[in-house]
């Protein structure tokens, strides 16, 4: 069986997120998607909120297991039995960032990291840009699934 953990902040989790959840489950039999808790970044919202989300959004897919976790990734992934880890790349600053994450888990741990590239139509959406979105009342429906802003 070909498990991949997604971890990530998940604050809020949007539809880049979910488009690349749903494109990797065309190659992998299970998805551990992983709220990670860093103690460095402010969240919007909290650990409980962002669990209901994802488990609204995956109700009904028994091939993905909804989790928490704190302390390494690595660590977290030879917990669970996974071999794999999955990243979202949206620009040429991501791949940066995330290719000295994965030479350091390769290097590390043995895990190796599978990237894919977000959608053109997901392409400008971050986490970030969406809680911004958020504290300035704007309107996030065509940012986030349905779950999420029919809930703020």
């Amino acid at each position: 069986m070909k498990r991949i953990l997604f971890p990530g902040s998940f604050d809020p989790i949007t539809l880049g997120h979910l488009n690349i959840i749903e494109r990797a489950l065309g190659f992998c039999d299970e998805i551990i998607i992983a709220v990670g808790t860093n103690s460095y970044k402010k969240s919007m919202f909290s650990v409980a909120q962002r669990l209901e989300w994802l488990r609204a959004i995956f109700k009904d897919n028994p091939n993905i297991e909804i989790t928490t976790y704190t302390g390494l990734t690595t660590t977290f992934c030879k917990e669970k039995n996974c071999p794999f880890i999955l990243r979202g790349l949206r620009n040429p600053a991501d791949f940066e960032f995330e290719k000295a994450i994965a030479h350091t888990n390769r290097t590390i741990a043995n895990i190796e990291t599978i990237f894919l590239l977000t959608s053109v139509e997901t392409s400008f959406i971050s986490s970030s840009i969406v809680r911004d979105v958020i504290t300035n009342k704007g309107n996030i429906k065509k940012l986030v699934p349905k779950e999420v802003y029919s809930t703020l």
